[in-house]
């Protein structure tokens, strides 16, 4: 493969997941096609590195069980459903051998994430501030937690010991 390929292969799931993450924190919403896209891109490369039937499967099984845990988290209003289909996505890129040390990441910047909001929505913004829409809105109490930056950031800490990736180091 040239080192133009690799070198896109390697830099797409990043790339989607930092698209997320800003989208989440300016709009609040993680689109379902960027979503999509994260699927389609995966099953692209999977293909395309050769990777093993079963190992595919075991990805799209791990991306299923997420999401329907994901589901459930909705379901009780504990996160948002772009939150899930997200992290659905992003565990069908890291398989179980990453998915742990990705949970960790995720729930570790989830938290800190919420504890900073939690502790500057107690102060009044600046007028300067509240005069940036994402900003404002970011600091309104009814607000929720823009949780895909600390999904996004995590996936990216571990991007580099999945399978697919390290299938690109070969």
């Amino acid at each position: 493969m040239s080192p133009i390929l690799t070198t896109i292969a390697l830099v797409i799931f990043p790339l989607l997941m930092a698209f997320a993450a800003f989208s989440d924190l300016f709009t609040m919403r993680i689109s379902n096609k960027l979503v999509l896209a994260l699927v389609a891109a995966f099953v692209v490369l999977a293909f395309f590195v050769g990777l093993p039937l079963e190992v595919i499967g075991m990805h799209l099984a791990v991306a299923a069980g997420v999401l329907a845990v994901a589901l459930v988290f909705f379901s009780f209003g504990w996160i948002g459903g772009g939150d899930g289909k997200l992290i659905a996505a992003t565990a069908l890129w890291l398989g179980l051998g990453v998915l742990l040390p990705y949970l960790v990441y995720a729930s570790l910047l989830g938290g800190a994430l919420t504890l900073f909001l939690l502790a500057a929505r107690r102060y009044p913004l600046p007028e300067r501030l509240r005069a940036i829409k994402w900003i404002d809105r970011l600091h309104d109490t009814k607000t929720g937690v823009p949780y895909g930056i600390a999904l996004a950031i995590a996936g990216i800490l571990v991007y580099s010991d999945s399978v697919i990736f390290q299938s690109f180091l070969a």
